[in-house]
């Protein structure tokens, strides 16, 4: 039986490639679909990154899964395990087959190997968002899965079931970064039309989804309902209480601010933002919670 000779550093270059090619598109689009993950060509030539009909993804040129796919509402038992971890399901095997094998024998592989593999995270049908580098660092076969670390750091806890205040403070902060934020900027832009929701920028490299209430607070949940699309400027504005939104979706701007002279930063940016309609999603559920507005522009106006 013949050995296969694998190229460990040109598999790592490799995966090190694609995650700056989908890191760029997500950058640039807030989100990654079917169509375009179906052909990347991130220096390598164009090729398929994700299954059409599976969620992990192990292309034959590959040692080890590529990708997978994690679906909130799919049949599967995926997501956080503890504090730290993410479980991931076995693909399903037919009867009588080996549960063991399958897709699964290369995501084990990429567990052996150390191998950084891309979470797709399905927002809805054919949209996804990237989480990345995800490694894979243990396996339950009693339970038909396996254990995730969303980021290299987290691979080297101690002890992931028994975490310290200060690990449990470093991995929730990593975690929203990692899922929950993305998740939340997509969901949010994709509600707004790629938009700030002050004044129509559409560049969406330029574009934040800023919670209503913070996501520091037990009510700052990760929701469409809970964000307002606003470019950079206009987050920051919103973020020092320059800037606030009342229930009634309308537009104020800071009575110091506005008494202020300066160059057309200032006047257009801001000033001549006072008093303007909030654009707000064409669908009613998605759009901003009064109730939360109400509460951020109570401290707006405490604000000055």
């Amino acid at each position: 039986m013949l050995e296969i000779v694998v190229d460990l550093p040109l598999e790592f270059s490799k995966r090190e490639a694609l995650m700056h090619a989908l890191a760029t598109e997500f950058a640039q689009n807030a989100v990654l679909t079917s169509k375009w993950l179906g052909r990347v060509d991130f220096g390598f030539g164009p090729e398929r990154v994700k299954d059409v009909g599976k969620g992990i993804w192990n292309p034959s040129a590959y040692v080890g899964t590529l990708t997978i796919v994690s679906d909130p509402d799919s049949e599967y038992d995926d997501g956080d395990h503890g504090d730290s971890l993410y479980r991931y399901s076995y693909e399903k095997r037919p009867a009588g087959q080996d549960p063991l094998g399958g897709s699964n024998i290369k995501l084990r592989q990429a567990m052996r190997l150390g191998l950084p593999i891309v979470m797709l995270r399905k927002i809805s049908d054919g949209r996804f968002v990237p989480v990345m580098p995800v490694y894979v660092v243990k396996e339950e076969p009693e339970h038909r899965r396996f254990l995730l670390a969303l980021d290299e750091s987290l691979r080297f806890l101690p002890d992931p079931a028994h975490l310290t205040e200060d690990q449990r403070r470093y991995v929730e902060r990593v975690v929203r970064q990692r899922m929950h934020q993305p998740e939340f900027r997509s969901r949010v832009l994709g509600a707004y039309e790629l938009k700030c929701s002050v004044c129509d920028l559409k560049k969406t490299p330029l574009l934040d989804a800023a919670h209503i209430t913070a996501d520091a607070a037990v009510e700052g949940l990760p929701v469409v309902t809970n964000g307002l699309a606003l470019c950079k400027i206009h987050h920051a504005a919103y973020d020092e209480n320059i800037l606030g939104v009342s229930p009634d979706y309308v537009v104020h701007i800071n009575d110091a601010v506005l008494a202020e002279v300066d160059g057309p930063m200032l006047k257009y940016g801001l000033q001549q933002m006072d008093k303007g309609a909030l654009w707000v999603p064409r669908r009613v559920e998605h759009r901003p919670d009064k109730d939360r507005l109400a509460d951020r522009f109570e401290a707006f106006k405490s604000a000055g």
